[in-house]
């Protein structure tokens, strides 16, 4: 039986450091209320990192400025409405946040919090992104290469 092809979809990580220490903001997902970073399908007028962008705008009110080249990757099953799983592959990328929004599209929808890498690891389910949580709150050079993707990023005013 052939392997089918995971979907690709793009994803924000949002970050900021607060009094120095690296914070990461979470949102849950509208369908079970798992904690996620935004995320979304391919747009055609947008790039890859726009995509992520627009997102971390409509499912957590964030603007801010959004890396070029995505940091990691990680691969979850989509829950489809027809009841059916897809593969999906995620590309993810920095997004240092400079404004939480009062009010944002799916605000009624999902919850967000800011917290520290090592608690972001133990409340995601994905594994993928539960290891770079962990990286991110173990491995300094993991969060210099975080804060180093944000000296070559656009603003994003969604």
């Amino acid at each position: 039986m052939p392997l089918k092809k995971s979907a690709l979809q793009f994803s924000a990580l949002p970050f900021c450091l607060q009094e120095g220490e690296l914070s990461v903001l979470l949102i849950t997902s509208r369908e079970t209320g798992r904690w996620v970073i935004p995320k979304g399908w391919p747009e055609k007028d947008l790039t890859p990192p726009e995509v992520a962008a627009h997102e971390a705008y409509e499912e957590a009110g964030l603007q801010g400025r959004v890396a070029g080249r995505p940091i990691a990757t990680f691969e979850y099953q989509k829950r489809l409405e027809n009841g059916k799983r897809r593969l999906c592959t995620v590309l993810v990328f920095p997004f240092e946040v400079n404004a939480e929004l009062e009010t944002w599209p799916e605000q009624h929808q999902r919850r967000r919090q800011w917290v520290a890498p090592a608690e972001a690891a133990a409340r995601v389910a994905e594994l993928g992104l539960k290891q770079l949580f962990t990286r991110l709150a173990d491995q300094e050079e993991a969060r210099r290469d975080l804060l180093a993707a944000c000296t070559a990023i656009s603003d994003s005013d969604d």
